[in-house]
């Protein structure tokens, strides 16, 4: 049982979905330690972090472990979000594979020998590959295709074996395509909902890799973040489960909505680029079940959400 005093430790938590978790773990009770290297965090989002009431930053990177050791001395949970994302993967398999294996395991290691005694870990719907069936069950199957998806699925694997090994209890959430207000558009395949709208606002045509039919499942970042911290306070363990929304939505589709929010005359172009995963669509009943989660934000009101994010930014055409 959590007390006043209790500690989380929350890796990437200067990041866009670790942010969010954040402000949602302190609204739960938790006192809160970030790890982050700040590589990917917005400096205002990290600044308004640093200055919450209980909670504490340290710059530090998950590939050493001294540090890592050193920011969960006195944590009684950690919630490891800090990753690369998956183009850098593509692009930069090694770098992908120390941060995102070697670093959870230094974070697994770490917790294991503080006496940590709970763990929520930072998966991803890239585990099952491009699946023949839908909806997508937590069983699998599974086939990874990238060095991101490989070092996630690898991730559980060994969350598992340290379970077992030093008995912390454990859950890890498997994100479908997390959206909302000031994501970051450098990682394409996780944030194609901004990429979309900022060249929407510009009057641009946003460009469809493919013919538009691939499919994802869209769940907004504050619905993620109440998971993770739904899951923190949990006393389940020892299994993988999906946060989506159990709905898929076309990439045509998205780009037909999102023209109609903004209300600009354009027309998606097509582009050759190759598609990694044809189809996404979560199935959510396990979470239900094990959480009592269900997502609380529709797509429509979602992405009205970011689009007033891009009006009071002070895009010329939101």
């Amino acid at each position: 049982m959590k007390s006043q005093d209790s500690t989380v430790l929350v890796t990437g938590g200067l990041g866009y979905i670790g942010s969010h978790v954040v402000r949602q773990v302190l609204d739960r009770g938790w006192k809160v330690r970030v790890l982050d290297n700040r590589y990917r965090s917005d400096p205002g989002v990290a600044r308004q972090i640093a200055d919450l009431d209980r909670v504490e930053v340290i710059e530090g990177d998950v590939r050493y472990a001294h540090m890592v050791e050193s920011a969960t001395r006195g944590v009684e949970a950690v919630v490891h979000l800090a990753a690369v994302c998956m183009n850098k993967s593509i692009a930069d398999p090694t770098e992908s594979l120390d941060v995102n294996l070697m670093g959870t395991q230094n974070v697994l290691d770490a917790a294991g020998r503080a006496g940590v005694r709970r763990i929520v870990y930072g998966s991803s719907a890239s585990v099952y590959g491009d699946p023949k069936s839908l909806p997508m069950f937590e069983s699998g199957p599974f086939a990874p295709i990238t060095p991101y998806c490989v070092a996630k699925l690898a991730g559980e694997q060994m969350l598992d074996f340290y379970g077992r090994r030093t008995k912390m209890s454990w859950l890890a959430l498997r994100f479908f395509n997390v959206y909302g207000p000031g994501q970051p558009t450098d990682a394409y395949y996780t944030s194609v909902v901004n990429t979309f709208l900022n060249r929407i606002a510009r009057g641009e045509a946003p460009v469809i890799d493919g013919k538009g039919s691939q499919s994802m499942d869209f769940v907004h970042v504050e619905d993620v973040a109440r998971a993770v911290a739904l899951a923190l306070d949990s006393e389940a363990t020892g299994e993988a489960l999906n946060v989506g929304t159990g709905r898929q939505t076309t990439i045509a589709e998205l780009a037909e909505v999102l023209i109609k929010h903004l209300g600009v005359d354009v027309q998606p172009t097509f582009s050759p680029r190759e598609v990694l995963v044809t189809q996404r669509e979560a199935s959510i009943d396990r979470i239900h079940q094990v959480l009592g989660w269900e997502p609380a934000i529709d797509f429509e009101y979602g992405i009205g959400t970011v689009i007033d994010w891009l009006k009071s930014s002070g895009h010329p055409q939101a």
